[in-house]
């Protein structure tokens, strides 16, 4: 029983509720909070990002990562971001299944979005080679472009365009460098210590076309036979079909064997970097 000092669940349950009815959003500034999608996929064995071109105000005509406001009170930020990439893109609802989706960071300076103080959620999507994107009703065009496992070029933002150029010539609009940079050094980083490299793969893939994800995000040629005795000495990345790859042109030659995504987690040990593999030794 509440002492005399200690008011009862109900009276703090309508003490709460006073205080929620006199309680005015106003008092505060708004901040709006959008998400923005980073998706990556391989296309002919090049890494492509999805930017669209903004119809509208602000940075209109620039590129951009697809993404936009959250709907306040209806959604939740992985919801917004699947929605976003479906919306702007065009990518139908059987394709988003194919699509790992995670949080990268968020993003709030004050000036990266010249109409209001804008939180962004960025998220970061692998995914197989996806269709051609169709741009939805709030972008003017939606494409895959190459990176060829580069970084982007971006510096500090001052509430302008991103230094990043797009097709055409055209700069990331708002911040959008600075998170495509950031996503392609989380992507480099994962593929050393998780599976997630398969996730550009299909359900059953060669040794070969492993080794050709890593090079492409990570930038550099690798040894052939090196990363074929490391990818099998880490337990559960990857675990044979017992099948062969007889297909004519596969990478993996006529007797490649073919190979699933394994139930690691993680990997253990790492596939370091050939730069970081030397600095640990």
């Amino acid at each position: 029983m509440p002492t005399q000092d200690q008011p009862s669940q109900a009276d703090q349950s309508q003490s709460e509720q006073d205080w929620l009815a006199a309680y005015d959003p106003r008092a505060f500034t708004p901040v709006a909070v959008t998400v923005d999608v980073v998706a990556l996929t391989l296309r002919q064995d090049r890494l492509h990002v999805l930017l669209v071109r903004r119809a509208g105000p602000p940075f209109q005509g620039c590129w951009a990562l697809p993404g936009g406001f959250v709907r306040a009170g209806k959604e939740d930020l992985d919801q917004a971001a699947a929605r976003e990439l479906a919306e702007e893109t065009g990518v139908d609802t059987a394709a988003l299944r194919r699509v790992h989706l995670e949080q990268l960071g968020s993003y709030g300076a004050p000036a990266r979005d010249p109409r209001m103080h804008v939180i962004s959620v960025a998220y970061l999507a692998f995914a197989p080679d996806l269709p051609d994107p169709q741009a939805g009703t709030d972008a003017a065009a939606a494409a895959w472009v190459p990176l060829g496992g580069t970084a982007p070029a971006a510096g500090p933002h001052r509430g302008g365009p991103s230094s990043r150029s797009g097709p055409a010539g055209h700069p990331l609009a708002f911040d959008h460098a600075v998170i495509l940079a950031e996503a392609l050094d989380r992507a480099r980083s994962k593929l050393e210590y998780t599976p997630l490299a398969t996730a550009f793969l299909g359900p059953e893939f060669t040794i070969s076309e492993l080794r050709s994800v890593y090079e492409e995000i990570w930038g550099e040629k690798l040894h052939a036979g090196n990363f074929h005795r490391k990818v099998l000495s880490v337990p559960g990345f990857v675990e044979s079909t017992g099948a062969t790859a007889t297909k004519a042109g596969s990478k993996g030659g006529p007797r490649a064997r073919l190979y699933r995504t394994g139930d690691a987690r993680l990997l253990h040990p790492a596939l370091l970097r050939p730069d970081r593999e030397e600095s640990v030794r």
